[in-house]
């Protein structure tokens, strides 16, 4: 196998052995603490333009299920294809066991044109991010000159990307319960969709440019799903959220990405973390009950809870950090949380706030 490198934009060099696809790119590089769950991690949107860090230091043991038809939902993938620029390990396993797997982990890398390394010190990584920050970074074939890899390697312009890989999407309808949710698509995890499904309401699935003000007339209730990047590069749909909150009392569940809208949609500001919290054992609590979760999350950005204005409150806190993981509005149904209750991969202990959120749209009655 290739020798490989990571290289940090402050000079670091991380060397490896390539496992996935030839290449070169370039990314934000992140970390995730996560045991399990590398499948439906590495499909997931908010991953979108960065070089994964797995801290867990046995990866692939479990192989990778096989594709699932378009336009189903019934495999562990959170979107039809790996999102992230390039994955980095420390041991990889080739050799899988798992009664559903039907290739390793490698191969689905290589059949998706990833890049991959393993042998990595990723404690030492890791704790260098934390330290510093997340910064920039770039994998390539060892013995480069990198000058010229800087001009080489594939890179994604965030801000750009957002519009590009949801514009194309049209808006598609699943399920014919009685009751209607919109789910506004910047890029939301599939498992959002199999949540509200097995709740019994049908989805109307929109990308998030499209007149959300017309959809949200069929719709009984609206979340706003996570997805990639700043939530500042959104103000067009920031001002479609506002719209539907000033002419709607219809409940308004955001999540991840949909809760950062929503606080900026209220007046709200955010701003970035210095590493962001991604894996599977965040602890939260909830300020009203106190009552405290393990929470699965992904997402680099989070809400300044002193920049709520007063008819909006915080809801539940980080307890490592004390950062804001989650908004209420203290007059209307709006509400979001920060983590991902859809869980995927990760502990379900907030799965409850779907029944929450279906009871409010069930008993919605026009106001």
């Amino acid at each position: 196998m290739p020798e490989y490198c990571l290289r940090l934009e402050n000079g670091s060099v991380v060397p490896g052995t390539s496992f996935g696809a030839d290449g070169m790119v370039a990314g934000e590089v992140v970390f995730n603490t996560g045991m399990t769950g590398y499948v439906e991690t590495l499909t997931d949107p908010s991953y979108r333009g960065q070089i994964l860090v797995c801290t867990y230091p046995l990866i692939g043991n479990y192989g990778v299920p096989a594709d699932r038809e378009p336009g189903t939902y019934d495999r562990p993938f959170e979107s039809d294809a790996i999102q992230v620029q390039a994955l980095v390990v420390q041991n990889y396993v080739d050799e899988f066991s798992h009664h559903a797997a039907e290739r390793s982990l490698g191969q689905w890398l290589r059949q998706q044109n990833v890049p991959a390394i393993t042998g990595c010190d990723t404690r030492r990584l890791t704790r260098l991010l934390r330290a510093s920050g997340t910064m920039r970074g770039w994998l390539y074939p060892s013995g480069m000159d990198f000058a010229s890899v800087c001009e080489q390697a594939a890179g994604i312009d965030m801000k750009h990307e957002v519009f590009r890989r949801v514009a194309p999407q049209g808006v598609t309808t699943h399920g014919n319960a009685g009751k209607s949710v919109l789910l506004v698509d910047v890029g939301a995890k599939d498992n959002i969709m199999r949540s509200l499904l097995q709740r019994e309401v049908s989805v109307i699935r929109a990308p998030w440019h499209a007149d959300l003000a017309e959809l949200a007339h069929r719709a009984d209730g609206i979340v706003i799903g996570n997805g990639p990047g700043d939530p500042l590069d959104l103000d067009p749909l920031v001002d479609q959220v506002r719209g539907l909150m000033r002419e709607h009392d219809k409940p308004i569940f955001g999540i991840c990405l949909g809760n950062q809208i929503l606080a900026r949609a209220a007046g709200g500001t955010t701003y970035k973390l210095d590493y962001g919290h991604r894996g599977v054992n965040q602890p939260v609590q909830d300020l009203l009950t106190r009552r405290c979760y393990i929470t699965s999350q992904n997402h680099g950005y989070a809400v300044d809870d002193d920049s709520l204005p007063e008819d909006w409150e915080p809801w539940f806190v980080n307890i490592n950090d004390g950062t804001n993981e989650g908004i209420r509005s203290r007059v209307h149904p709006h509400y979001g949380v920060q983590f991902h209750p859809e869980a995927s991969p990760g502990p379900r202990d907030t799965g409850y706030l779907f029944d929450e959120f279906v009871r409010l749209v069930r008993i919605y009655q026009g106001g």
